[in-house]
């Protein structure tokens, strides 16, 4: 892949110049891979021989020096990284010795990092962390949810059971934030609140791995009660990137952040669990590339081997463009190989089923963006 070496953080925080077209080897075509702010990308559905809708996007790829390596769209305006940051999230967790206090594992850790389904593997490392640590499910303030795997959701409704916030998506990283506030002997009520001491050291640890200062930044209450604060893409990125090779980052933190890879790349069920992107692609790359999606379309990716980070941003949320459009993202770094890509090809062009099951159309990568 070309360097464009323009710096995603950083002082001036340039990005470089919108009409500079880069260019690099990718999977299946020789593609345009930093196309004008103007023109992002574009993931097309179709049915039957008809474009039926489309869906743009915003992405970048960054390594650990801040350099912008391709870009699609606008990087610089803030988005909410909403659950695609939840590796950032989990680094107080490590760093404050809470995880190693308690004696959890990598388990644990990337139950941190999950936006999981509320399968039984799921909710029962939850529900046993919790016991060691000394909290109740009265201590959580993300919500119960009705779990996102259908057959687990059936099954609580057979048994006349109500789905409790071991069941959220987000219970894994909760947990991880009543745990370092147990540890520290901070309050639990209200840690969910910006002025939380947990929250405000996440926002610091954000700080501080974006290159951005974030006083001042706009933020919202996320689906599961925290605080979510608009972050550039491209910063996103260079997040990402530092934890594929964290080699400026100060010991301790790049100790954490190994770890949370570790744990993230180890345990690929727990980050989602049945039929999700993130469990599917990571099963499949075997390490070679750790990912974790968000709420409104907003994506991330982490290349080890490489040092890279990717970010992307569905203007419209949709999911189902986020997926194959990151897909896209991750099969134009080669981290993965044709026999790898083979097991899970429904990543890269989505088939649209009807009700009956039968292939419609599909969902793929525009024509001409990244072998699309």
């Amino acid at each position: 892949m070309t360097h464009d070496h323009s710096s995603c953080c950083g002082g001036g925080h340039h990005h470089g110049h919108d009409h500079d077209h880069s260019h690099g080897d990718t999977a299946g075509a020789q593609a345009d891979l930093s196309g004008p702010a103007e023109s992002p990308i574009t993931v097309e559905v179709t049915r039957g021989g008809l474009v039926e809708s489309v869906h743009r996007a915003r992405a970048c790829i960054v390594d650990a020096g801040g350099h912008v390596l391709a870009r699609w769209g606008d990087i610089d305006a803030p988005v909410y990284p909403r659950s695609a940051v939840k590796s950032l999230q989990a680094i107080p967790l490590v760093e404050s010795g809470a995880l190693d206090a308690f004696g959890l594992g990598d388990a644990e850790l990337a139950l941190a990092c999950s936006s999981h389904n509320g399968e039984a593997r799921h909710t029962d490392l939850a529900r046993s962390w919790a016991e060691r640590v000394g909290l109740t499910l009265d201590d959580y303030e993300c919500g119960a949810q009705v779990p996102y795997d259908g057959a687990t959701a059936a099954d609580l409704l057979r048994r006349g059971e109500a789905p409790t916030a071991f069941h959220n998506n987000c219970s894994g990283k909760h947990t991880g934030f009543l745990t370092t506030a147990k540890h520290k002997g901070e309050r639990l009520r209200g840690y969910v609140r910006y002025e939380h001491p947990v929250q405000q050291r996440i926002l610091g640890v954000m700080e501080q791995m974006t290159g951005q200062d974030l006083f001042g930044a706009p933020w919202g209450v996320d689906g599961c009660a925290i605080p979510t604060v608009g972050v550039p893409l491209g910063a996103i990125a260079y997040a990402m990137a530092r934890i594929a090779d964290p080699v400026d980052l100060p010991d301790a933190r790049a100790e954490a952040v190994t770890r949370i890879a570790r744990a993230w790349g180890k345990h690929p069920f727990l980050i989602g669990g049945t039929g999700s992107f993130d469990t599917a692609l990571m099963e499949a790359a075997e390490g070679a590339v750790l990912v974790k999606g968000g709420a409104e379309g907003v994506g991330c990716a982490v290349i080890p081997d490489q040092g890279i980070g990717i970010a992307l941003k569905i203007e419209d949320g949709a999911a189902r463009a986020r997926e194959v459009a990151l897909a896209a993202l991750i099969r134009s770094t080669n981290a993965l190989t044709a026999a790898q890509w083979a097991r899970v090809p429904h990543l890269l062009t989505t088939p649209l089923l009807n009700r009956a099951g039968t292939r419609v159309g599909e969902v793929r990568p525009a024509a001409g963006w990244l072998g699309g």
